[in-house]
């Protein structure tokens, strides 16, 4: 563990991977071993209890002439390959919590020689306490390759107690490198609707996030989410959770790639998703179902539907009472989940998003159906995904037409965040499956 004492004490950021030694008092790192080519290796680690005082060391690392060569001259990595600052944006982390901060400095150092960036990486701690601020300050260098310079980025851990900690732009933005495009990556639950989150946001150009780690079913703060846009005329967001999905779009719109099916697009009547509960009845609030939700989004919003009435507790077929409570010792029944209303232009689609008990993360997708009744003919696609695959089912007035496997590999959290900071604006299908994902699930809890 790294640790840095404050006036609340010492405090840990979490285990930081470096390649060499720290002197004492901190600065170069002296290194071991020469770097070898692709891989990231720390240069400079330094602490400072100011912002003023990290501007200073950040003036001082690039003071250097070199930072593989030490002061007297002598080459300690086999080669005089300068090492020079490539920034191309600023990333700010908002972590709140010692070991995301850590997990996400692990991500972002895999990608210091992909996107090149000023990342501040910030923790709060005893919010009720004195104010007060530790921070760590790092360089980290990647040699694309033998013959080549080296490229470095500064990474700086920001860990902020009692006042301090509650103003998020003021401790970010004299950090930020002017003229560069800001990138807040929020791992967890980000309060949208506070002051300083809404402050912060004020200078930001995306925001990227994981709607599907969200407490309860992740609806409330799904809408909030879907506000800025109006808010923020320049934000644009980007969620894991939707990206994650790509594979199951892709199959979808396979089914109706084909010129037989093509015509029943408009005329789908039904699109039920089930999804992975933990829960033994699956009541609705109790697992996030974002990414269900997103499924039915996509395909609403891509055909023009509009929301007709907004997801409620579904009501038990042929039943006007309320189902008897189990028996002592019996399980109580799954609930049968949620049930909404599209329009499009050839009429109503029901919508049902229904939990399966499952092994599964909660909220993982399990099931995606599409029916569609087209001149007396009926289409049902069933689409499902296990590991590296995606399968897709189709039946044509009941007899099966299309059994066919995908490769599909899920991306890992290096990869999404990558992605996030390849792709620049806003993407018109997200904006709309968001906006249509909250409008729809406006009446759940």
């Amino acid at each position: 563990m790294v640790e840095a004492g404050g006036s609340g004490g010492s405090r840990q950021y979490g285990d930081i991977i470096a390649v060499g030694t720290r002197p004492a008092g901190g600065g170069r790192v002296a290194l071991a071993d020469p770097p070898k080519p692709g891989e990231p290796t720390m240069r400079w680690s330094s602490t400072a209890h100011t912002i003023d005082d990290i501007e200073k060391e950040l003036a001082r690392i690039w003071a250097e002439p070199n930072l593989m060569i030490d002061p007297g001259g002598e080459d300690t990595a086999g080669g005089r390959h300068i090492a020079a600052r490539t920034s191309v944006m600023n990333l700010v982390v908002v972590a709140r919590q010692p070991e995301v901060g850590a997990r996400a400095a692990e991500i972002i150092s895999r990608l210091t020689g992909r996107h090149p960036s000023r990342t501040v990486v910030v923790l709060s701690a005893d919010p009720d306490g004195p104010p007060w601020l530790d921070a760590k300050i790092q360089a980290h260098c990647v040699l694309p390759r033998a013959d080549a310079p080296e490229t470095c980025t500064e990474l700086i851990f920001l860990t902020a107690g009692g006042e301090t900690g509650r103003h998020l732009s003021a401790l970010v933005a004299p950090l930020l490198i002017h003229d560069l495009p800001v990138t807040v990556w929020w791992p967890g639950e980000p309060p949208l609707g506070a002051v300083p989150t809404q402050t912060l946001l004020e200078s930001t150009d995306r925001l990227v996030i994981d709607a599907s780690t969200w407490s309860g079913d992740g609806l409330p703060r799904l809408r909030q989410l879907a506000v800025l846009y109006d808010r923020f005329p320049r934000l644009s967001i980007r969620d894991f959770a939707m990206v994650r999905q790509a594979r199951w779009r892709e199959a979808i719109a396979s089914v109706f790639d084909m010129p037989e099916y093509t015509p029943f697009l408009g005329s789908i009547r039904r699109v039920a998703v089930g999804y992975g509960t933990h829960d033994e009845t699956g009541a609705p609030g109790t697992t996030n179902i974002v990414k269900p939700l997103y499924h039915v989004a996509w395909l609403g919003s891509r055909l023009g539907m509009r929301v007709v009435a907004p997801l409620s507790a579904a009501e038990p077929r042929g039943r006007l009472s309320t189902p008897s409570r189990p028996r002592p010792g019996e399980r109580a029944p799954m609930h049968r989940g949620l049930a909404g209303r599209l329009r499009s232009s050839s009429g109503e689609v029901s919508v049902v998003i229904r939990p399966v008990a499952s092994k599964m993360p909660p909220g993982t997708t399990l099931r995606v159906e599409i029916l569609a009744e087209r001149r007396g003919s009926e289409l049902r696609a069933d689409v499902t995904a296990e590991a590296e695959n995606v399968h897709v089912h189709t039946w044509l007035d009941g007899v099966e037409y299309m059994d066919r496997t995908f490769k599909a590999p899920r991306r890992n959290e290096v990869d999404l965040l990558g992605e996030a900071l390849e792709v620049g604006g806003r993407d018109p299908v997200a904006v709309e499956m968001l906006r249509m994902a909250a409008e729809l699930g406006g009446e759940a809890t």
